[in-house]
């Protein structure tokens, strides 16, 4: 069993940045590869960023790469995005997700636990 508490949203002006986080609790942690996908009002829930359990590779959705970053650290059980240079479409409510990043994928696939929604907010 894995929970996940995120963490770091907020209302940012457009060009700027925002990190958040997911705590995670859980013996298994390492064993999961950790993403985050967002969902914006009347849109379908999307996949943004995964990385693999032991951190050696990551994968972006083509509207964030360049300027999100996912890391995790197993030590501490915590995912982190980095997100610069923010646009108005980034708004949505981010949430972070444990599960199985297939070799080659480009997105993650199968979500076993999913964290609540952290909201960002981004003005023009």
């Amino acid at each position: 069993q894995v929970q996940l508490v995120p963490s770091g949203g907020g209302l940012v002006q457009a060009g700027g940045s925002l990190r958040l986080s997911c705590a995670a609790s859980g013996r298994t942690f390492s064993n999961y590869a950790m993403g985050w996908f967002r969902q914006a009002p009347g849109k379908e829930r999307e996949f943004v960023a995964a990385i693999r359990w032991n951190g050696g590779s990551t994968v972006y959705a083509d509207s964030v790469k360049g300027r999100f970053t996912i890391s995790r650290d197993n030590a501490k059980t915590t995912v982190y995005l980095q997100m610069n240079s923010l646009k108005p479409e980034d708004t949505a409510d981010y949430r972070c997700a444990a599960g199985f990043l297939p070799a080659g994928g480009t997105r993650m696939n199968l979500v076993n636990y999913w964290g609540q929604g952290t909201q960002v907010t981004v003005s023009s």
